[in-house]
């Protein structure tokens, strides 16, 4: 009887706890920097220009933001990656490879990684800060499938972020 009041007391915490914690996140999308931008630099590094180009015309579509062609006049940063942000990428002269954070922190890798595209299971859209490099806002989808398409990936990523925000 014990062992049975216990669990039922377990699964409430844990059906209690589960929305809160994706309650954050959405929370963090409507950040008020977010909320607040008008121009996006839109920055494709799949690899996989179909995915690409299908993520900026769910982009333009949405028409929440005014894309430009030029970091430096952008408000915020959208990346379409196939790896988690990490702040820049990095190929020392050595051949060694590296990122960098938004502190200018440079770390090795342990083993030079000269192929960050493969092998691809998620893909990720992450807002970042131009000025600083801080991540704002990340989600991440997995890639392809027979049901979804197999180059919708960043187009989905792109609708979860307008689902956040709203218009």
């Amino acid at each position: 009887m014990r062992n049975s009041t216990f669990l039922v007391a377990v699964f409430i915490f844990a059906c209690l706890v589960a929305p809160l914690s994706a309650h954050g996140q959405k929370q963090l999308a409507k950040s008020p920097q977010i909320l607040s931008s008008k121009t996006v630099y839109f920055e494709d590094r799949t690899g996989v220009d179909a995915v690409g180009a299908a993520a900026l015309a769910q982009l333009k579509k949405w028409g929440r933001f005014q894309i430009v062609r030029d970091k430096k006049l952008a408000d915020l940063i959208f990346l379409l990656s196939a790896d988690p942000y990490n702040g820049g990428y990095i190929i020392f002269a050595s051949g060694q490879t590296g990122t960098v954070d938004s502190g200018g922190h440079v770390q090795e890798d342990r083993v030079p990684n000269f192929n960050r595209q493969a092998p691809v299971r998620d893909a990720y859209l992450t807002v970042i800060d131009p000025k600083t490099g801080q991540n704002l806002w990340s989600d991440s989808h997995v890639w392809g499938g027979l049901l979804t398409g197999k180059n919708s990936v960043g187009e989905r990523l792109v609708k979860k972020l307008e689902k956040q925000i709203g218009r």
